[in-house]
């Protein structure tokens, strides 16, 4: 059995698309070939400190965020003193990163497996972070360069992953959807006593958003789109956000307050129904790491508008696609209201193209992006590859822009031997070149001490200098 241990900010009952994925795999999970242990926020004093949530062991710890990657770090240690973990699992970069990679510094051998769910722009951390990232920055790229495998959920953030400096073997595993739960259309009885609840009419059309009210989801344009659309389009908003009171105070002012219909919170299992009372989905994201919200309303049944950035191109293929695969939504331009009204105005108008595209979006959504084939994905691509890679320290004289055969040779290991399932640094003698002699032959002995402390196999490339 893998005893694994989970790093997340946050978990039930707050959920996004990174822990709806946890519990979507882990609970496919055999119980006796996995053991999921985590740590995590306590929002709420309401809370419990501990918890069996599914096949998760939660536990909860009282701290700030800006301090959770040292109270999760410590709570790691306590926990890995009884349970002895064999990989230390972080949902997304950041302070859950943080957190593993203190962990992963103090237990060299726990394998640190990193997934990538962010839905920012890339550049956030750094700007988060502002003057205090070139403190922080460096620290930041070592949460990709030390982990043992980073699984992404897209191809756009496993260019991050590069640009962060990781050099070892990557997965691309998407998030994805319950294709059973959305895909059962709802009695006819409760569709019309929804209906009834919010007050929508016979003849009227839904457009329905759910997700966070914040700035990356620019729900602000989908309400400017209504004021292009005939009086029977509603907007149907779930979710809650910091910018709900400036979206409540945009619809008094675009006179829309009976055209957008506030839901709030509505809980994962109650989302397929909203979905199934709904003629068009939109989310015209400004930046977007997958978008669970999207393969959910593609499994419903309901046309997806979105805008062409991030993960959502993975799976949102425009009519117009150069490549000529089939459509599986519509595509509107950032920050375009206009647009989004008319891309809904030809989903509602052309019969034969929305119901091509439903059609190909719910295939694709079952060949591609159902849990059960993700879960598969994860135990074989990831947790079982993971727990056989082994860890290979190069030492070397040289290496580039030196110029020799041990520079090259070493180069050459380094692009190619991560393509083998193996994990590879490099420690070339250069880093202590400039110090006096002797004592940069003591440098660089402490420093392949240090970090030989994870490697499986030290390869010296020259038998004086390493």
């Amino acid at each position: 059995m893998k005893r694994i241990l989970i790093f997340s900010t946050s978990y039930s009952p707050l959920w996004g698309g990174a822990e709806i994925a946890l519990k979507e795999i882990t609970d496919r999970l055999k119980s006796e070939d996995f053991c999921f242990d985590m740590v995590t926020m306590r929002h709420d004093k309401a809370l419990p400190k501990f918890e069996k949530f599914g096949k998760i062991n939660v536990y909860r710890i009282s701290s700030s965020k800006l301090l959770f990657p040292f109270s999760g770090y410590f709570k790691a240690l306590s926990l890995h003193r009884k349970n002895k973990y064999d990989i230390a699992w972080s949902m997304m970069a950041g302070r859950n990163g943080f957190a593993a990679l203190f962990f992963k510094s103090t237990y060299s051998k726990v394998k640190f497996l990193l997934t990538l769910q962010e839905g920012d722009r890339l550049s956030y951390p750094k700007e988060r972070a502002g003057m205090l990232w070139f403190l922080v920055g460096g620290s930041f790229k070592r949460i990709f360069t030390k982990a043992d495998s980073i699984q992404v959920i897209s191809k756009y953030l496993e260019t991050w992953a590069r640009d962060m400096g990781y050099k070892g073997e990557m997965e691309v595993v998407p998030n994805g959807a319950d294709i059973e739960k959305f895909q059962t259309t709802k009695h006819r009885t409760q569709i019309e006593e929804l209906k009834k609840e919010l007050g929508i009419e016979d003849g009227e059309k839904v457009i329905i958003t759910t997700g966070r009210l914040v700035e990356k989801n620019a729900v602000e344009d989908i309400v400017r789109a209504l004021t292009f659309l005939p009086d029977n389009y509603k907007l149907l908003i779930a979710g809650t956000g910091e910018l709900f009171y400036e979206l409540r105070k945009l619809t008094d002012e675009l006179q829309l307050t009976k055209r957008v219909l506030f839901v709030g919170h509505i809980e994962h299992g109650e989302l397929p129904k909203y979905l199934h009372i709904s003629d068009v989905f939109v989310r015209p994201s400004l930046s977007e790491g997958l978008g669970i919200s999207f393969i959910e309303a593609m499994a419903a049944g309901v046309p997806v508008i979105a805008t062409e950035v991030g993960g959502i191109t993975d799976f949102l293929k425009d009519p117009s696609n150069p490549s000529g695969q089939a459509p599986t939504g519509l595509f509107c331009g950032v920050h375009d209201p206009r647009g989004i009204s008319e891309k809904t105005e030809l989903l509602m108008g052309d019969n034969t193209l929305r119901e091509n595209i439903i059609k190909n979006a719910q295939a694709m959504v079952k060949d591609t992006y159902d849990w059960n084939l993700i879960t598969k994905d994860m135990k074989e691509k990831v947790f079982d590859k993971l727990n056989i890679r082994k860890n290979i320290l190069i030492a070397t004289g040289i290496f580039p822009p030196d110029i020799g055969g041990p520079a090259t040779y070493s180069k050459l290991l380094l692009d190619k031997l991560p393509k083998h399932n193996l994990n590879v640094e490099v420690l070339s003698f250069g880093e202590v070149r400039r110090l006096p002699k002797i004592i940069r032959h003591i440098a660089y002995f402490f420093k392949v001490l240090d970090r030989g402390r994870r490697a499986d196999i030290i390869y010296a490339q020259d038998p004086v200098s390493v």
